[in-house]
């Protein structure tokens, strides 16, 4: 029964990595605050971005049909949205994946390179690179701030 438990913990981290605005910033501290061994925990965690953020590119032309849809008439871009414009026009498509996670997320980074311009298998690529990077580095931060604050 506590495997099972065990596996319920993980299936939750996945699922919540996986949600914009949650991600892997916010996901793997708390779960490694709550015990829970960092490796697996950073591995399922980017395992649940990815696939969100990929459904996301994947599906861009069907979800951007459906934002205009859902907003008729004149709507102002929110603040998010100038963000990622002012990255993308400083940094290019790596500058704005690298620093989504942390700055606008790495969902909203994905969808506005895509409407920006960028292919999707630059996309992939530059968003890989980027939920890898920083899923190791909160890990590691993670792991060892909590362990040297002595809060596990």
């Amino acid at each position: 029964m506590a495997v099972l438990s065990a596996v319920w913990k993980y299936i939750v981290v996945f699922v919540l990595a996986g949600i914009p605005w949650a991600e892997v910033a916010l996901v793997i501290p708390l779960a490694i605050l709550y015990g829970m061994n960092p490796l697996l925990v950073g591995s399922v965690a980017l395992a649940g971005n990815l696939a969100t953020v990929y459904l996301v590119i994947i599906y861009f032309e069907k979800f951007q049909e459906w934002r205009k849809r859902r907003k008729k008439g004149n709507s102002r871009p929110s603040r998010r949205h100038d963000r990622a414009v002012k990255l993308w026009r400083k940094y290019g498509l790596p500058g704005l994946t690298l620093s989504g996670p942390l700055l606008i997320g790495s969902h909203i980074a994905a969808v506005a390179a895509m409407a920006l311009g960028a292919s999707k298998q630059d996309v992939f690529f530059w968003s890989t690179i980027s939920l890898v990077l920083w899923t190791v580095l909160i890990t590691a931060a993670a792991a060892y701030g909590i362990e040297w604050l002595g809060w596990v």
